[in-house]
């Protein structure tokens, strides 16, 4: 069986609508108080992860295993921000909330990309901070440059061909009724429920594409944890203890800050209200790209160090 097929051997006609209407944030009242906050969220974002890929990119301290994937989550963010932000104030503040079929299909694509490989950032660090503690002897033989290009590369090769998946079985579903999606972008669960042939494989997509991205990783990164406390409590002092918990300080806020957020939407379910949860799911797209870079700056030593230098530099040649 075709996996892109709603039916085998049938001569199916499917409907594609010119587009789809992005009813979004429609009939909430005050929201050009939000579109301001968007806004100033989105140039944050783009002021700090620029400057976070930067700072790698000319330090030669920081080309380094971990900084690989510091760099790819800040390029995520970057193009995770861009991917969203821009089309979610276009549409909302233009009043134009039409989306042709096929760049609807690009913008759910690219979004959920985006969103996807953040976690598996999150992942990767992880697993980086799980061998810098436990096996500090044998971190530079295990985490190289090369094993962290390997890795990241996976990731993204990985969940490009997911998406495909995605979109591809989009393009075998009909819609006949409405094309009006209950989001504020071109979202996946809004729009497969508005077809009107067999949409099964979308269906199980929807739930096995987040226990993949969301749930698996998250349980990988708490055991990844448990690991580390564990040989946490194995070292002589406290001061010890209290300098390599340091070193996991910002990964565990990025942590914090990317899936508690989706947890707390996830778990209220019916009992949040429509318009709620639209806004709640937006804020858990857009906050963590922006609070990741100023997190790295603040809470790594190295990346202030660099910081600080380049400002030095910055100055003397001024």
């Amino acid at each position: 069986m075709d996996l892109f097929n709603s039916a085998s051997g049938e001569n199916i006609t499917f409907v594609r609508p010119a587009y789809f209407f992005i009813n979004g944030f429609s009939g909430i009242s005050n929201m050009k108080y939000y579109y301001v906050f968007l806004c100033f969220v989105y140039i944050v974002s783009v002021v700090g992860n620029t400057v976070v890929m930067g700072m790698i990119i000319l330090d030669r301290n920081l080309h380094t295993p971990k900084y690989i994937v510091v760099f790819n989550l800040a390029f995520v963010d970057l193009c995770g921000s861009s991917s969203l932000v821009p089309m979610v104030l276009y549409t909302f503040l233009s009043g134009h909330h039409y989306i042709s079929y096929n760049n609807c299909l690009a913008y759910l694509f690219f979004v959920f990309l985006f969103l996807a490989m953040q976690s598996l950032n999150l992942v990767i660090l992880s697993y980086d901070r799980l061998v810098a503690i436990t096996f500090p002897l044998r971190y530079y033989v295990v985490v190289t440059n090369r094993s962290m290009f390997g890795i990241t590369f996976s990731a993204w090769f990985s969940m490009v061909l997911a998406n495909l998946i995605t979109v591809g079985l989009f393009t075998r579903l009909s819609f006949c009724k409405s094309t009006v999606i209950n989001s504020y972008f071109c979202d996946h669960g809004p729009m497969f429920r508005l077809a009107c042939n067999d949409n099964t494989p979308s269906l199980v997509l929807s739930f096995l594409l987040p226990f993949l991205i969301l749930w698996v990783p998250l349980l990988f990164i708490l055991i990844t944890y448990l690991c580390i406390a564990v040989a946490l409590a194995k070292i002589a002092t406290a001061q010890d203890r209290l300098k390599a918990l340091k070193t996991c300080s910002a990964h565990l806020l990025l942590v914090a800050i990317y899936y508690l957020p989706i947890i707390i939407v996830f778990t209220m379910g019916a009992a949040i209200h429509p318009n709620a949860r639209i806004i709640s799911l937006s804020m858990t797209s857009i906050l963590p790209p922006m609070l990741n870079p100023i997190i790295y700056v603040l809470q790594t030593e190295e990346v202030k160090h660099s910081v600080k230098k380049h400002l030095r530099l910055t100055r003397r040649v001024t």
